[in-house]
């Protein structure tokens, strides 16, 4: 993935994280096309190296748009013991990782408010904390968080977000909120 200057946008091939497609910059927030389940993973390989305990991110995006594929590249580079699957029945659970601070990933699909979230009594101080199905979970939760909304094409599968059902391009916009995030760089 090449990088494009602020609010400009570049296409390209394969470059410094692993990704193809085109990236548009505007402040802390990026824009790019992420064309397959292995670059997907790759993109959260790359946000994974600038992660450290009490980073939040909150992934949104309809269900298959890859959302967990993301969180399993993310847990992958952070070294975490096991693999990653989507805990839409436990609601959220905690992978130890080689470099200490645990990965806390959280499906809040079928929580209806933060209140909700912050009831779960997660260790968002000492933890990395992937929220999916975040939008409107993080009131009050976190003064910074990094969010990552992946969109779908019209039409696509309607499979588990397991795995992205195809080698369909998503459009990924990444927004830094909060001093934490407002120099946010891939």
């Amino acid at each position: 993935m090449h990088s494009g200057s602020a609010g400009g946008a570049e296409s390209g091939g394969a470059g410094g994280h692993g990704t193809d497609g085109s990236v548009d910059r505007n402040g802390a927030e990026v824009h790019l096309v992420v064309s397959s389940a292995a670059e997907m993973e790759r993109l959260g390989a790359s946000i994974a190296a600038q992660l450290d305990a009490g980073d939040l991110l909150a992934l949104n995006g309809e269900l298959g748009a890859g959302k967990t594929t993301f969180v399993r590249g993310l847990g992958e580079a952070l070294g975490t013991r096991g693999g990653i699957a989507s805990p839409t029945f436990v609601i959220a659970r905690t992978h130890p990782t080689e470099r200490g601070v645990p990965l806390v990933h959280v499906d809040a699909y079928r929580l209806s408010s933060a209140a909700e979230l912050d009831d779960l009594d997660l260790d968002f101080e000492g933890s990395i904390v992937a929220v999916e199905w975040a939008a409107g979970m993080l009131d009050g939760v976190a003064d910074a968080w990094l969010e990552i909304s992946i969109e779908r094409p019209r039409g696509a599968g309607s499979g588990a977000d397991r795995d992205l059902d195809a080698e369909e391009a998503r459009t990924v916009t990444i927004t830094g909120h909060g001093d934490r995030w407002s120099q946010f760089r891939l």
